[in-house]
């Protein structure tokens, strides 16, 4: 019986007693784990949803429940102004930016007024208060000593109704901290470095945060918004990217312009410049460059340039502020792109902003195209209760790409083809066509209003564009052959009907014919909501 106890007995309790004592501990260590995680996660993570840490694949995932439904990567002007207006909707919203500071940009400082009427719609237009964002009425166009004023037809549309310069940055950051108020949108500075798919479906992002911790968020839809350079969009989209030339922007101070609170365009040799106020104080300068290859910086060979090619063609009221401009050495550049919208309709994600469509910068619509293109998903979305079925609700935005059409279409083209037109040419026949261009401009009437209310957004029918477009080549036709038509008259207006052609026809063909005159003929156009 002693032999029981002490050899079996004793040693049998001993061990059930020091197993109770090890998963004691290891219960604590565990729990102890736990929290420290859970407070490591609290600091990380900032406002918003909670993230908890699954130890075991190294992975962060949202609880259960309380999942984003939208994630938006990039909070620029479109990814910051779709956060507010979805999370306004009652959607949750995690938006993860690369860089939460305030950006410093030599574009996207001019909206025009139908760019404003959609950020009235999207309850934004306090924006642009409180940054000293300038109105803008008009254009003013220069050629060879000569100008013309062009006012955008505002008659109709209530007083604060009109053009908007500024800062990018201050207007970025407003938007952001209008979104950050929200208590359903979290804003996360981060870098989103690949999309998550499964079985075709995209079901998040992975991402490194402030911290450098690699994460991962999911949501049910993820809409990329990271601009131009995006390094997301080649698995939503087949991207062709153009850059048919490059802004070098300088701030002029101490000026005033000749028509004040008008955007000013010289069509110089070999393009266009570009100015237009930023502030009460200051005046951005855009010398747009032919080509990808610049003068450079570094020996002075850019300032040269400047001052010897692009001065002279200034208007004498801001020559002496380019030049000082110049000596102060702060010259930006930037690469313009432009690229037609060709999606990839994917389930579970979506492009939108620069990302997904860009086009040449000279008539200041980008910003324009994005907001209506967040009014358009809006009312696509605010109907659905939940985002969960991704086939069904991606069958069901194939309608966004045509609804859109319309307004990006035209600004697109707008822009794409008005470049061509203002730079200089070597060809007579595209020499008559500038000049033929300002011409018409200049003639007033249903001459300036139609194609500014265009160019401001304010009428964006593609068939009015295209209606416009060729009035000036006949126009220039009529030039030429007025008093007495010659054969090397004829001849030069044969080419310029068909340069014009050349130059129009090009765009609308990647823009989508089908779509942009006859949307209402595409079956995604008629897409109802998905019934769950």
């Amino acid at each position: 019986m002693v032999f029981l106890v002490k050899y079996i007995v004793g040693p049998f309790l001993a061990s059930l007693l020091g197993w109770f004592l090890l998963y004691f501990l290891r219960f604590k260590t565990v729990k102890s784990l736990k929290k420290k995680d859970n407070e490591k996660e609290r600091e990380l993570s900032g406002v918003g949803y909670q993230i908890r840490s699954d130890r075991t694949g190294g992975e962060r995932r949202h609880d259960e429940g309380a999942d984003p439904d939208v994630i938006v990567v990039g909070a620029g002007v479109a990814g910051a102004a779709l956060a507010y207006t979805l999370g306004k909707d009652g959607q949750r919203v995690h938006v993860i930016e690369r860089d939460l500071s305030e950006p410093d940009r030599i574009v996207g400082e001019l909206l025009q007024p139908g760019g404003y009427l959609k950020l009235i719609e999207l309850g934004l237009e306090d924006c642009v208060e409180n940054i000293d964002a300038q109105r803008v009425f008009g254009y003013a166009l220069f050629k060879d000593g000569k100008n013309t004023k062009l006012s955008y037809p505002l008659d109709k549309f209530r007083s604060d109704v009109a053009g908007r310069s500024f800062h990018n940055g201050r207007f970025i950051q407003m938007m952001r901290e209008k979104a950050a108020t929200l208590p359903n949108v979290k804003l996360e500075q981060g870098t989103v470095t690949s999309l998550l798919e499964e079985n075709g479906t995209i079901k998040g992002v992975q991402y490194k945060n402030k911290a450098g911790l690699e994460l991962k968020a999911y949501a049910p839809l993820t809409i990329v918004c990271d601009g131009c350079f995006s390094n997301l969009r080649r698995s939503l989209c087949k991207p062709k990217v153009d850059i048919p030339s490059c802004f070098v922007g300088l701030v002029l101070e101490n000026c005033q312009l000749p028509f004040p609170n008008h955007g000013h365009v010289i069509l110089a040799d070999p393009s266009p410049i570009l100015f237009y106020p930023i502030s009460s104080t200051e005046i951005r300068c855009l010398v747009d460059v032919p080509g990808q290859k610049l003068p450079s910086l570094a020996n002075g060979e850019m300032a040269n340039y400047l001052k010897t090619v692009v001065a002279p063609q200034v208007p004498p009221e801001l020559h002496d502020a380019f030049i000082s401009a110049i000596d102060k050495g702060n010259i930006r550049t930037m690469p313009n792109r432009s690229m037609p919208a060709a999606p990839h309709p994917t389930p579970g994600a979506l492009l939108m902003g620069d990302a997904f469509n860009m086009r040449h910068p000279l008539t200041g619509g980008g910003m324009t195209v994005a907001l209506s293109d967040i009014v358009v998903l809006r009312n696509l979305l605010k109907p659905l209760r939940n985002l969960k079925d991704a086939d069904s609700l991606c069958k069901y935005l194939e309608s966004f790409y045509t609804l859109r059409k319309p307004v990006a279409s035209t600004i697109n083209t707008l822009a794409g083809a008005l470049h061509k037109v203002f730079c200089a040419s070597s060809d007579q026949a595209r020499m008559e066509m500038r000049q033929a261009c300002f011409d018409y401009l200049s003639l007033g009437g249903v001459c300036s209003r139609g194609p500014v209310a265009l160019l401001s957004g304010l009428n964006p029918r593609p068939l009015s564009l295209v209606l416009h477009f060729f009035a000036v080549a006949i126009y220039g036709v009529g030039r030429l052959l007025i008093p007495f038509p010659s054969p090397k008259r004829l001849w030069i207006g044969a080419r310029l009907i068909s340069g014009a052609s050349g130059i129009i026809v090009p765009i609308i063909k990647a823009e989508g014919v089908r779509q942009m005159f006859f949307p209402a003929s595409v079956p995604a156009y008629y897409r109802a909501p998905p019934l769950k």
